[in-house]
């Protein structure tokens, strides 16, 4: 039986209404930022929303709730560094939730 991961996803709030496929699609794949996981490990989504606009005010919230559902690793979507102009705040909230959380935040998707 293989081991399965919990993902949770936090988007730029630009994309809000982003359906999310393209993050799906490499997580199912194990491509992009996935590709960091053994194809004998399972992905499974537990968690997916926005950073709340900026400043980022869904950043002290939201992650209590992916780790109430499960959570194990939260990816930041590629959104966030390649939208235009890429988000100041990322390395914040990076920082915010690897500290304040005890969970590994990942940069991509």
């Amino acid at each position: 039986m293989k081991k399965i991961k919990k993902i949770g996803i936090i988007i730029c709030d630009r994309y809000r209404n982003c359906g999310g496929g393209k993050c799906f699609r490499a997580m199912k794949n194990h491509e992009g930022a996935f590709s960091m996981y053994n194809n004998d490990i399972d992905l499974e989504i537990a968690g997916y929303t926005t950073c709340g606009g900026c400043p980022g005010g869904n950043i002290e919230y939201a992650p209590a709730e992916m780790i109430k559902n499960g959570v194990e690793v939260i990816h930041f979507a590629t959104g966030f560094v390649v939208g235009y102009p890429p988000c100041p705040y990322i390395s914040h909230f990076k920082s915010f939730i690897e500290t304040n959380y005890k969970i590994p935040v990942v940069i991509g998707t």
